[in-house]
């Protein structure tokens, strides 16, 4: 079951994000903060009443007909079940009347994000591009660049 989040599943969204030990880790308060701001452009996913995937995303402030997903996270157990795919469709489908595109960054190595939102664009029929956006040097010692991906 998709459904927006709440504030009670800030914690739980933190706790997917801490245990995949790839996405960057935000505090919890960040993650309730986004469940309570931003839950109308955002997503979890239940299984068995217990919060098993996210996706937060954003309007952006300069592009009103754009969502911006910001972090997609899976449980372990829930992975192969194209679980995040089907998140991002509903946003999508959600927000149909007020969103023509989606953007999202992923570093280069970052093959699985890549093939997922490739997959999202190639079954909506929409057009997946990339661009330079922001440098290994503007987020400091240890982290990639990101590139900018649009489905449009």
């Amino acid at each position: 079951m998709f459904r927006q989040p709440e504030v009670a599943d800030g914690l739980r969204m933190w706790e997917i994000t801490r245990d995949t030990g790839v996405l960057d880790e935000n505090s919890t308060y960040a993650y309730t903060l986004w469940a309570k701001e931003f839950g109308g452009t955002s997503v979890v996913a239940e299984v068995q009443g217990r919060v098993v995937g996210f996706v937060t995303g954003f309007i952006r402030p300069s592009e009103a007909d754009t969502i911006f997903v910001w972090q997609v996270g899976v449980d372990a157990d829930q992975r192969g079940k194209k679980l995040a795919a089907r998140m991002l469709h509903d946003i999508l489908d959600r927000l149909d009347s007020q969103v023509v595109r989606l953007r999202t960054t992923i570093s280069p190595d970052n093959e699985a994000s890549q093939k997922l939102f490739a997959s999202v664009a190639r079954d909506r029929g929409m057009e997946f591009v990339r661009e330079d956006y922001l440098q290994a040097a503007d987020l400091g010692e240890g982290h990639e660049p990101e590139d900018l991906y649009s489905i449009v």
